[in-house]
């Protein structure tokens, strides 16, 4: 149980003392230091702590957070905590066929828009265009995404980037090409450096040399699909 040590831990990593947190859990100080001090709190108490750090219980409880990478505890903070305990699954919203094989949904330029904001949207996953690829492995999942510019030559601007969807991104190989989709900054499709130990970040390199490389952020990551193959088909939608 690192219930005690967590709450230390996380409230200074918010840069804030007792009599902070205190105020803003309408606490005392005094309990709040005994908290601190491994007195156990009610369960109700236990869920404003929760609430406030966006941890779950479980993990509040249950794992030594100062032990954990940067990455591990941004992507707890934003309530997986598959890097932690290695059984969680981040979920995937998917479409399938009549035969109930997963599609490959097609996510055109106009609809990158709305795809970071609704990649988690049932209806919204079932609206896009669907293709298969019959070479592709049956044991992954896969997503094909237009590109736009010429920062990833000789793949021209206009082409279908197809993807399998990547689940643990701390096992992503220096050098890889991928879709990443983020929170913030749209859909990108760059060759990626794995810092995610490091600094909490994956570094994004174009193959046209004329653009910059720049890092981003774990917390503004939602997903990444690595790259299997590319082509230039046209859709009506």
């Amino acid at each position: 149980m690192y219930f005690a040590e967590n709450i230390r831990f996380l409230r200074k990593r918010k840069g804030l003392s007792q009599t902070d947190l205190a105020s803003i859990l309408e606490l005392t100080r005094t309990t709040l230091a005994g908290y601190e001090k491994s007195v156990q709190p009610p369960f109700k108490t236990l869920i404003k702590f929760a609430e406030y750090f966006n941890v779950s219980i479980d993990a509040l409880v249950r794992y030594k957070l100062d032990a954990l990478s940067e990455f591990q505890l941004s992507q707890i903070e934003d309530g997986f905590d598959i890097d932690v305990t290695g059984k969680k699954l981040r979920l995937l919203t998917v479409s399938v066929d009549k035969e109930g094989k997963e599609n490959i949904e097609m996510v055109p330029v106009k609809a990158q828009a709305g795809y970071t904001g609704g990649y988690g949207d049932t209806d919204f996953i079932a609206s896009l265009p669907k293709f298969s690829l019959p070479f592709l492995s049956p044991d992954k999942t896969y997503r094909s995404f237009q590109i736009q510019g010429d920062s990833m030559l000789p793949i021209p601007e206009g082409a279908w980037v197809t993807g399998s969807y990547l689940q643990n991104w701390k096992r992503l190989k220096d050098g890889t090409p991928c879709i990443v989709v983020t929170r913030d900054e749209g859909i990108v499709f760059k060759v990626v450096y794995n810092q995610l130990e490091k600094n909490g970040t994956l570094l994004l390199v174009s193959t046209n040399r004329i653009y910059k490389p720049y890092e981003i952020s774990a917390r503004n990551i939602a997903e990444v699909w690595q790259f299997e193959t590319y082509n230039g088909f046209e859709i009506d939608k």
